[in-house]
């Protein structure tokens, strides 16, 4: 990989296909405008010679951005000769390590680097700093359904909130719950406590026929509520409910 220094025209600098960046910010832009306005760019882009026309943008679409926004028609490049891989490789590793990507396009950009460099999780988690398990279950949020992706991006909702929607199979209740959290403004804790409450519900086993009918006919005898339980060792209890001295003393009558 060679390097040299070089004042290039912006009109000559082509936007980098591989930028994982989709959006902005007007203001931030604005602001570095005015920076380099009053101090020139201090850090030069990085480019490579284009197949077709001028050069192609390696890293720092932000700073090209900001030095056209503030008029400078030349600008500081380092020109580097390195491969498409590569350019792709140093422009999503140069945006993640800002972290200040929307998670879409984080997850984006990490499953770029598995498809056209061929890394792992691991070697995307030592590259950029991160754990590995941060890695994959940044990735597991382009498995959301284009609606609740497009919130996540917009920042309708948190990625805790939509990692908490990914753990939902059914699409109805995703979608119910989904609509809840924009609507009621539920916390990602409230979200996590309703799911458990609603799993612990599910999986309450439900009451045998014989016995829930022979709960029917001792309460109608006794005129009180009657609970059996019953084990698989043929073992239990025989629950009768009172609330008065009245029913005990009926009760007791009716036992004797």
């Amino acid at each position: 990989m060679t390097e040299q220094l070089k004042y290039l025209n912006t009109k000559d600098i082509n936007p980098n296909p591989y930028q994982p960046r989709l959006q902005f910010k007007t203001k931030e832009l604005e602001e570095l405008a005015q920076s380099i306005k009053e101090n020139g760019l201090i850090q030069p882009i990085i480019v490579r010679k284009s197949d077709i026309f001028g050069y192609d943008l390696v890293a720092g679409e932000r700073r090209l951005k900001a030095a056209k926004l503030a008029g400078l028609n030349k600008i500081p490049v380092i020109i580097k000769k390195i491969s498409d891989d590569d350019s792709m490789k140093q422009a999503i590793i140069e945006n993640l390590q800002r972290s200040d990507l929307n998670p879409i396009e984080e997850a984006k950009a990490y499953q770029n680097l598995i498809n056209r460099n061929h890394m792992t999780h691991d070697d995307i988690a030592k590259v950029i700093g991160k754990s590995r398990p941060y890695i994959t279950n940044s990735i597991r949020l382009l498995n959301l359904p284009l609606h609740i992706s497009q919130a996540l991006e917009k920042g309708l909702i948190s990625q805790g909130h939509a990692r908490l929607l990914l753990s939902i199979e059914k699409q109805d209740l995703q979608d119910k719950w989904f609509q809840k959290i924009l609507t009621e403004q539920l916390s990602v804790h409230q979200i996590e406590r309703a799911l458990k409450s609603q799993t612990k519900k599910e999986k309450k086993p439900s009451k045998d026929i014989f016995l829930a009918e022979k709960e029917k006919e001792l309460s109608q005898s006794l005129g009180l509520p009657v609970v059996i339980h019953y084990n698989k060792k043929h073992q239990g209890q025989l629950k009768i409910s009172f609330s008065s001295e009245e029913d005990f003393n009926r009760l007791m009558n009716k036992l004797n």
